[in-house]
């Protein structure tokens, strides 16, 4: 492969610092509770009012949401909701028989208490707060705690109006690593999460970060800054894959956007024309920026090479505008969301045609998938054994005990086998001398 474009900048961010600022941050959470993070919030926010959104305040603000929006909202929730609802009906619960006597079973139990993050910022992230809350419900979670930074002196009533229709228990109104936190430990709530959710800055992914590596909870997935690709053939028009690129580019100034392609002439018309696109945005500097740091043009000399080239880099959306959508299906095996043919563009899932668009970044691709109902989901098994069954899974199970010199587990069966069958002359001495 070569580059037609190659990226100046890594989207790498400075980890280390960010880690350590907030770590301080948690550990003064952590150590003095509210109080601690009504200084925060009073600190990056200007906040002084009550946390917790009440219903008279709620109701406020969505009667300033205008109709055709709320229609809007409620379409896109249907399409989330219906989703993950389909996506809960392919797990089941079910029990079998492996030998007589041995039955297995599995449960699936809803998380108790969810907390979903809700970005604020340049943008009013109405549809995150579907993505995130609407899964939730749709799991079966009996508590979904929202948080959303304010904007002056509130939520931005759109979001408002997306986590009510949702079905958001607790709104609150806070942003930050604060509001991690606060989700996190049960502040003002009562009710510690026990999974985080949602897309933030680098400072509350950090936080939702160190929050599960120490156990406190579980998260969806490490969000980064949005990612997107696009793997192109000869056939492609290059004003959509150029038009398609901006679209994502305007997320972020660190947000990378990459195409991959097996033609040259669409690669380099591409390149012409990204600075005109770019330039007719009504704020094209954070696409400019975008673009100039860290897009690229990857040129490939066949359909197996962009599937590796793709594979590699594991971006959280990757579209295909390419002959033959159902060969790229069975061959790409990394990314975080996958858009096939021109008809489909990131937008489409970012807003409202029902897939996820909490997804992973940094190649998690590699291992994970993104934000779904399952992540809401305790998948716990379970076994009643007989006592017959147990002249089987007993002495098998006390054998391999010894294998691995585990004498408690191997006595523990031992006693059963002498129990439920004592007319049998076990011969645990052999067992004890067997090597394997």
């Amino acid at each position: 492969m070569e580059y037609i474009k190659k990226a100046e900048k890594t989207a790498e961010s400075n980890t280390k610092k960010i880690r350590g600022i907030v770590k301080d941050i948690l550990a003064q959470i952590e150590e003095n509770g509210e109080r601690a993070v009504a200084d925060l919030a009073k600190k990056f926010d200007g906040w002084e009012g009550d946390f917790i959104l009440s219903e008279e305040k709620k109701q406020r603000l969505i009667a300033t949401v205008p109709e055709d929006i709320k229609q809007d909202v409620r379409f896109a929730h249907e399409q989330v909701h219906g989703f993950a609802a389909a996506q809960k009906e392919s797990l089941r619960e079910f029990e079998i028989e492996t030998i007589p006597g041995v039955r297995l079973g599995q449960r699936i139990i809803p998380m108790d208490v969810a907390g979903c993050y809700i970005p604020g910022g340049r943008f009013a992230h109405a549809c995150s707060a579907l993505m995130s809350v609407a899964t939730a419900k749709a799991a079966g979670v009996q508590t979904v705690i929202a948080a959303s930074p304010p904007r002056g002196e509130s939520i931005a009533p759109a979001v408002v109006y997306a986590l009510d229709v949702a079905g958001a228990d607790i709104i609150l109104e806070m942003g930050g690593v604060q509001a991690i936190a606060t989700m996190a430990f049960g502040l003002f709530t009562g009710k510690p999460a026990n999974i985080l959710a949602g897309p933030g800055n680098a400072y509350v992914a950090e936080a939702k970060s160190i929050l599960s590596s120490d156990g406190k909870c579980t998260i969806d997935v490490f969000a980064g800054p949005t990612e997107s690709a696009i793997i192109a053939d000869k056939t492609a028009d290059y004003m959509t894959v150029a038009i398609d690129l901006v679209s994502q580019a305007e997320h972020g100034y660190d947000s990378p956007v990459w195409l991959f392609t097996d033609s040259r002439e669409l690669g380099e018309k591409v390149l012409e024309v990204m600075p005109k696109v770019i330039a007719d945005m009504p704020n094209p500097e954070v696409p400019d920026a975008s673009w100039r740091d860290f897009g690229e043009i990857v040129l490939c000399h066949d359909r197996e090479e962009l599937c590796k080239v793709n594979d590699a880099y594991a971006a959280e959306h990757v579209q295909v505008m390419a002959e033959d959508l159902d060969w790229w299906v069975k061959h790409l095996t990394s990314y975080g969301s996958l858009f096939l043919g021109e008809g489909s563009t990131v937008p489409h899932g970012d807003k409202c045609s029902g897939t996820n668009h909490i997804l992973p970044t940094k190649k998690a691709g590699h291992y994970s998938g993104g934000l779904n109902v399952l992540k809401f989901l305790k998948v716990y098994t379970y076994q009643k054994i007989s006592q017959e069954a147990n002249q089987v899974i007993s002495s098998a199970a006390s054998r391999l005990s010894r294998v691995e010199g585990m004498e408690g587990h191997a006595r523990a069966c031992d006693w059963r086998l002498r129990k439920y069958f004592p007319e049998r002359d076990w011969d645990f001495d052999v067992y004890k001398q067997s090597t394997y």
